[in-house]
């Protein structure tokens, strides 16, 4: 689904799934998603952006008798440090670049012995590249990602983990106030609670990465990070297994992310988020806290927007009062009264004018913190409600609505460009930009200016 530290491409790392890019929002720059070989996968397609955990993968099945081979061919970014002869060539150096690395290592404390014990035999796995530069033609709705993640067989794993590690989630929920289901949600919805969690070494993809293609900085620091972990203990070589992109552990922890949130919580020398149910809890727990999670506080709060709404309100810029979104109309959909009046919130429509609005709270904010898409945490803040036993959402998705393929997204940025709305490079992606210029568009027409891109919008902008 893979930490911050990272540039997020889809939402994690492995095979994916996807969501209405239109409606989502993914933080690009130097963050990045956070999973890799779980659940999680399917959605590597979903999001748009940079790269973190894992990126969207291919859909053709696998080669029949092992993993899939490298294609052979150039990346789809274009970057030139992803044409196929650039592999190459870095491959053919690939013993060159790791060797490179020990002056970096000693460094950080790791010992000559261990350094060569660790890289002794690795060799690239080249593959990554494709996973690194894939393309997705279709992303999944996000009613769709919300059906496949937030279920009722997850949600029934769900409440035997908080029962069966009932003593870790309370000691967690003493020492970092952090509320234990989203705790649980994180853990099955990264790793369907440690079943699906990856199998790829995580010393092999990061040295990939570290030596070869347009990410090498970011992945350098994650292999030695990778390295420290070892040298230090925590983590023996084979417990190191996650996603193409680096991400490991039930909860899918990027070994930087690792380094400054993993603790030893039950006090036996190792700090084990793969296979100890203490530390992992304690170390999910950890890093929700310091990335700011406020205690006894909701994620944010579904909600009826009214007819005839501005939609350019819905902003994570935006923020306001209860009572200010009062004023303006908005209420909870479960009819239900806000607890405070003064907390402050901003406005999510994923699905547009069409479907149900979320008020979103610092606690959501957190939660993107841990994986930057805003269908990630809008499922992990559900699937933790519905853990505490509240029902599912009130109002209807628009299940009506076909996603757009990348070449209709492609076309629809196309055509905001050469009508004075779009000022990016059509990509396929939407981010920020994209949904600011097709609200522009919206609003240019008379139509609910909520960003939400349609058949009927492109058909829209195709008419003008």
């Amino acid at each position: 689904m893979m930490r911050r530290n990272v540039m997020l491409t889809a939402l994690k790392a492995g095979a994916g799934a996807a969501v209405v890019v239109t409606a989502l929002t993914v933080v690009s720059g130097s963050a990045v998603a956070q999973s890799g070989g779980g659940p999680l996968n399917f959605l590597d397609g979903l999001f748009t952006g940079t790269l973190t955990k894992g990126n969207p993968a291919p859909t053709q099945p696998p080669a029949a008798g092992g993993p899939q081979p490298w294609s052979g061919e150039d990346g789809a970014s274009g970057h030139p440090l992803m044409t196929a002869a650039a592999i190459r060539e870095a491959a053919g150096n690939f013993d060159n670049c790791v060797a490179g690395m020990w002056p970096d290592a000693a460094r950080r404390n790791i010992t000559q012995d261990n350094f060569q014990r660790f890289t002794a035999g690795l060799s690239p796995d080249l593959r990554i590249m494709d996973l690194l530069d894939a393309q997705p033609e279709f992303t999944k709705s996000i009613w769709d990602y919300l059906d496949i993640l937030v279920n009722d067989n997850r949600l029934a794993k769900g409440r035997e983990v908080l029962a069966k590690y009932k003593p870790q989630f309370d000691a967690a929920e003493r020492a970092y106030g952090v509320d234990r289901y989203i705790v649980a949600s994180i853990w099955g919805i990264e790793s369907n609670y440690s079943t699906q969690i990856g199998d790829r070494s995580v010393l092999q993809s990061t040295a990939t990465l570290a030596c070869i293609g347009r990410r090498q900085a970011y992945f350098k620091d994650e292999f030695l990070s990778a390295l420290e972990i070892l040298n230090r203990g925590d983590l023996r070589p084979e417990q190191l297994r996650g996603s193409w992109a680096g991400a490991f552990g039930p909860t899918q922890f990027m070994p930087t992310a690792f380094k400054r949130f993993a603790v030893d919580a039950d006090g036996d020398g190792r700090r084990d988020v793969v296979d100890n149910p203490a530390d992992l809890i304690a170390s999910t727990a950890n890093n929700l806290k310091k990335d700011g999670w406020q205690s006894g506080q909701s994620w944010g709060y579904e909600v009826v927007v009214p007819q005839g709404f501005n939609y350019m309100l819905a902003d994570r810029a935006k923020s306001m009062s209860f009572r200010q979104w009062e004023q303006l109309g908005l209420r909870r959909a479960n009819g239900q009264p806000f607890p405070t009046s003064a907390e402050k919130a901003y406005l999510l429509a994923p699905a547009g004018a069409q479907g149900p609005g979320f008020l979103m709270l610092q606690n959501f904010r957190v939660i993107m913190k841990y994986n930057p898409a805003e269908a990630y945490a809008l499922a992990i803040g559900h699937f933790a409600d519905r853990l505490r036993g509240a029902p599912p959402f009130v109002q209807a998705w628009p299940r009506e609505e076909r996603t757009l393929s990348r070449g209709e997204r492609l076309e629809l940025q196309q055509l905001l460009a050469e009508r004075g709305f779009y000022r990016g490079t059509p990509d396929g992606q939407f981010g920020g930009q994209t949904r600011e210029a097709l609200r522009n568009f919206q609003a240019s027409i008379g139509a609910p200016a909520d960003g939400f891109a349609t058949s009927d919008v492109l058909e829209r902008l195709r008419a003008r």
